[in-house]
């Protein structure tokens, strides 16, 4: 046995390891366990295609290779993407919260929550999709010029308004957080606005509203803000992180709708 070693005993014989041997083997058993659950996660929606593409239709996958191959891939990157998060936005998000709060500024955090929120949706990869979608389908019923010019001016609008939104709604969070108010008040409120405003907005923007409320909380998003969220409760004497710190995902759901409702509006009055 080495005096800095590690002695295992194997098959009755002994086996000397070096700390770095042993911190390697750690490293690579942390590894193996860690994957074990984007494998979970991944496995439901693995054996409900397997079933219905072999027991339902009963066919042979296309091109088997290239979707094993990509299915790898997908898993390789939801296993980084979780690590990332583990390591990285969720510990980030907690400490700038925490910043903030014992600072003291309300303006700053409340310019922060803003720019959070902003940042992260206009940057959201599901949502560019969709808007970029909306204005093609736009320019193809006639509802904007059929040109690249129009159509990139109104994806542009579209998602400005999708990002401010959500900024806005995570000031409204974060000031609910502060003032400790319940949450269903403004989540019941907000969707009776929805209401409301559907029965008067334009019938080409209602889809488009409601499919903007969805997108923006994705992969970009919900980390970085539920962070934000659970940070700040944390930081605050007498709130509750698991009752005031969530809510902020809901919220940023929310006025995405309202707002490109009103938008629809407001472009449908200019137009008469």
């Amino acid at each position: 046995m080495l005096s800095n070693g590690v002695q295992l005993r194997f098959r009755h014989h002994p086996v000397d390891l070096s700390p770095g041997m042993n911190n390697a083997v750690r490293l690579l058993l942390t590894v193996m366990w860690r994957s074990i659950g984007p494998l979970r996660d991944l496995a439901p929606i693995v054996i409900v295609i397997a079933f219905f593409q072999i027991v339902v239709l009963r066919q042979p996958f296309p091109n088997l290779g290239n979707v094993l191959v990509g299915l790898l891939c997908v898993y390789v990157g939801l296993a980084l993407f979780i690590r990332g998060l583990e390591s990285g936005l969720f510990p980030l998000g907690e400490a700038l919260a925490e910043g903030f709060a014992n600072r003291g500024s309300l303006t700053a955090l409340l310019a922060f929550a803003f720019c959070l929120g902003f940042a992260t949706t206009v940057a959201e990869p599901a949502l560019i999709a969709v808007i970029d979608e909306a204005a093609e389908v736009a320019a193809e019923a006639g509802a904007i010029a059929d040109s690249d010019q129009a159509r990139s001016s109104y994806a542009l609008e579209l998602r400005l308004v999708v990002a401010g939104s959500v900024g806005a709604a995570i000031v409204l969070g974060v000031f609910r957080i502060l003032k400790g108010w319940p949450i269903h008040f403004l989540i019941i409120g907000g969707y009776v606005l929805v209401t409301v405003l559907t029965t008067v907005a334009p019938d080409e923007i209602i889809g488009v509203a409601y499919d903007s409320g969805g997108v923006t909380t994705s992969t970009i998003t919900v980390p970085l803000v539920t962070a934000l969220g659970v940070g700040l409760a944390s930081s605050i004497r007498g709130r509750n992180p698991m009752v005031d710190g969530f809510g902020l995902i809901a919220l940023a759901s929310l006025t995405p709708m309202i707002c490109v409702l009103a938008y629809g509006m407001v472009i449908q009055w200019l137009n008469f």
